[in-house]
């Protein structure tokens, strides 16, 4: 447990104060005891009952989706980190004809995070979410009756969103007239995508886009979709198995297919097994298919930000080598996350796919440690932190089918090890119970480390911050001494 150790003149001050005497940890390993430099030292929002911890969650644009909405009852305070390396359904004819970064993930959450408590609000989201129809002929047509306004789809939206979503999807059609060499195949389109498209393309930026898709679909302003790459080209992931064979292309190392417009389902049983097991994911360059092609595009400056803030991160349930290793390969997130002391929980799959055929829970965990610790990269650019200084809590689906070697995962200093009660999608098989998972992560107390010092003069002994009155700090980063007395506030794991 981490206890919280007081002088005795702190202990008259607090002793009727309402303070926890844990910050919700049953068990953390020696790795993560040792007390990191102040990095956040700021003040922090006055915790009131309804208080809302702030989450940041590296996840696909699939399979945490089923959880958002329920999310949404603990907090909006959500930071969710997404792939744009997708290369698969509608989102690869779009970067075929056009280049630039995969949007589908990105175009996925924010439907998943938008308003739907008006008509009209339910009216666009139905606009952006929808699909057009298999067949090509049908779909163009439908297409160009939905780009000039004809279509039903537009009915319930007022003037003014009418306008801006009818440029943007405008803009698109240009700019694939403007690639008339290419021929575009609407087959099974989604216009969130082709909106999406449209704005990055637009306003010259994927930053913008987001934003204006979230203004559009009135998603909360403290929910952020953050692309863990921000760039107008086109990314490639890569993949290198134990044996050595190089892989091109996240749908050709997750589920192989001819090409396709068709949405891509991982979890196809008639996918053939990959030959030998993933070693490492990185990004390539657009032309060459070995891992000397590699390119080390630099992380979104936000993400970095958010990570060094949040009450807590996850690791969310997906694809583990192509929708959550990608984002943590890059340079600066393993560094960070490393640093902080706060709980960092792994949500570990029900079923094993073709990337993690044969896994136990420790072998995520494995592969999670060496892509933030860039296990395989350069040299210089490597660390050596132990998995516990990444994951200290997994939660596991109730009925799983992943192996949970208790021990093994004991080796790697994870101790705290949650089962979540579970349902049984029809189409997927058995899924955590969002309201289950929720309430769990509500209960790693994400909402109970902040802690009311009600004194009148301390502050802290690693960044000389003066405390002139109660607030809430985040104490397992301060050790607090009083300016007046000396005694001390020291919080220890």
């Amino acid at each position: 447990m981490a206890h919280i150790h007081l002088g005795p003149p702190l202990c008259k001050v607090l002793q009727h104060s309402p303070f926890p005497t844990s910050l919700g940890f049953h068990t953390m390993s020696s790795s993560s005891r040792r007390m990191n430099h102040c990095v956040c030292c700021k003040y922090a929002t006055p915790r009131v009952d309804n208080y809302q911890p702030s989450l940041l969650v590296f996840s696909g644009g699939t399979a945490f989706n089923g959880v958002v909405e329920e999310l949404k009852q603990l907090t909006t305070r959500v930071a969710h980190v997404l792939p744009v390396s997708d290369d698969g359904g509608s989102t690869a004819e779009i970067v075929r004809v056009l280049g630039g970064p995969a949007v589908g993930d990105i175009r996925s959450r924010c439907l998943r995070l938008s308003d739907e408590s008006t008509l009209e609000a339910l009216a666009v989201r139905t606009l952006l979410g929808y699909r057009l129809p298999h067949d090509a002929k049908a779909a163009k047509s439908e297409w160009y009756a939905i780009v000039e306004g004809h279509h039903s789809l537009w009915d319930g939206v007022s003037k003014p969103y009418r306008e801006v979503i009818r440029v943007l999807l405008a803009y698109f059609q240009d700019q694939i007239l403007r690639h008339s060499d290419m021929s575009f195949c609407f087959s099974n389109g989604s216009i969130g995508n082709f909106f999406f498209a449209g704005a990055r393309i637009f306003f010259g930026s994927l930053d913008a886009a987001i934003f204006l898709f979230s203004r559009v679909s009135k998603i909360p302003t403290e929910s952020l979709i953050l692309p863990v790459i921000l760039t107008n080209d086109r990314l490639t992931l890569g993949c290198e198995l134990q044996d050595g064979t190089v892989i091109r292309g996240q749908n050709e190392i997750s589920h192989p297919t001819k090409a396709s417009t068709e949405p891509v389902d991982k979890r196809g049983s008639t996918v053939p097994a990959l030959p030998s097991r993933i070693k490492r994911v990185f990004y390539m360059s657009s032309e060459g298919c070995s891992s000397s092609h590699k390119v080390f595009p630099n992380v979104n400056p936000e993400v970095l930000k958010q990570l060094r803030s949040v009450d807590c991160i996850i690791y969310a349930m997906g694809s583990l080598f192509t929708s959550i290793c990608p984002s943590l390969v890059l340079l600066g997130v393993g560094e960070i996350i490393s640093s902080r002391s706060c709980p960092k929980v792994l949500l570990l799959n029900s079923l094993a796919d073709r990337e993690t055929s044969g896994f136990s829970a420790s072998c995520f965990v494995t592969a999670i440690t060496d892509a933030l610790n860039r296990t395989c990269g350069s040299l210089h650019n490597c660390l050596d932190n132990p998995p516990s200084d990444y994951i200290n809590t997994l939660m596991v689906p109730k009925g799983g089918q992943i192996p949970l070697d208790i021990q093994h995962l004991a080796a790697q200093g994870i101790f705290k090890v949650i089962s979540v009660d579970t349902v049984n999608d029809p189409k997927v098989g058995i899924i955590f119970d969002p309201r289950s998972l929720i309430q769990a992560l509500d209960a790693q107390d994400v909402k109970g480390m902040k802690l009311i010092l009600a004194v009148s003069k301390w502050k802290c002994s690693r960044c000389e911050m003066q405390l002139g009155k109660p607030i809430f700090l985040e104490v397992y980063k301060h050790q607090f001494i009083s300016t007046a007395k000396q005694s001390r506030a020291t919080v220890i794991y």
